[in-house]
């Protein structure tokens, strides 16, 4: 079993493609294990290719909102086909993301529920992107009863959390907690149990202070669980401790063991 993870990193992405193997192998070399999202039929693809082929390494399969519009019949069949794979742990990148719209709202639902709908019948753990959609997000969550999983780098309010948490989610936390604007993110890290939270660093976005303005990597999740460890005065060791835990029970229906 692990001890850490960093449970949201996008190993597959082209910005990447210069020094994955290098990247990869300082997070294995310090134990991390890796949890790789997809957000489109291609980096779903990369995603399930790279866990494959790298010990230590989970993916998920999911179409983002900001890709919602090209969301297919034929994407949702591989979705399934993908889902099947014993390296492949949940669905996700999905969600709302209401900041940059580049695909209609209203699609954005639809396609949404649909792939909760998909997580839900395959008894698949869901990651889930909201961003200035927290009521719908919520709707769209109690629209498919019995679907579970993480509010992936979580940035929203104190009553989001509390209303996640009501319905049985786990909320992650990423190197934002770390920014010196981030005071009332940090309030809600202090008001969530660690044991309902998870540990990210969303690679390669987001880099934790002190490495703000560079491209973020697995292995800086230190900082985040320091971040946490800080608010919930205990050591890292225990934030990562739980958090490995947490994976392990959210995603819960796949054997994470080495």
């Amino acid at each position: 079993m692990k001890e850490a993870f960093d449970s949201h990193c996008h190993l597959q992405d082209a910005v990447f493609d210069d020094d994955r193997e290098a990247v990869y192998g300082a997070a294995h070399t310090r134990g991390l294990g890796l949890i790789v999202p997809g957000y489109s039929r291609s980096s779903s693809a990369a995603a399930v290719e790279f866990s494959e082929t790298h010990p230590g390494t989970w993916a998920l399969v999911g179409v983002h909102p900001h890709d919602a519009s090209a969301f297919s019949q034929e994407d949702e069949g591989l979705l399934r086909q993908w889902l099947s794979r014993p390296h492949v742990v949940g669905v996700g990148e999905i969600g709302l993301d209401y900041h940059y719209d580049l695909s209609p709202r209203d699609v954005q639902r639809e396609v949404f529920r649909r792939q909760l709908v998909l997580a839900r019948e395959l008894g698949a753990a869901v990651a889930v992107h909201s961003r200035e959609a927290e009521a719908d997000t919520l709707a769209a969550i109690d629209q498919v009863p019995g679907v579970h999983g993480v509010l992936h780098c979580f940035t929203g309010s104190l009553a989001f959390a509390e209303a996640l948490l009501a319905r049985g989610w786990m909320i992650s936390f990423s190197g934002v907690v770390t920014f010196a604007s981030a005071g009332a993110l940090r309030e809600v890290v202090r008001r969530v149990p660690l044991e309902r939270m998870l540990v990210e660093t969303d690679a390669p976005y987001l880099a934790p202070v002190p490495f703000r303005g560079r491209r973020n990597q697995p292995i800086w999740v230190e900082q985040v669980a320091k971040a946490v460890a800080e608010q919930k005065t205990c050591t890292v060791k225990e934030v990562f401790q739980q958090c490995t835990a947490n994976i392990y029970r959210v995603f819960s229906f796949c054997d994470l063991n080495w």
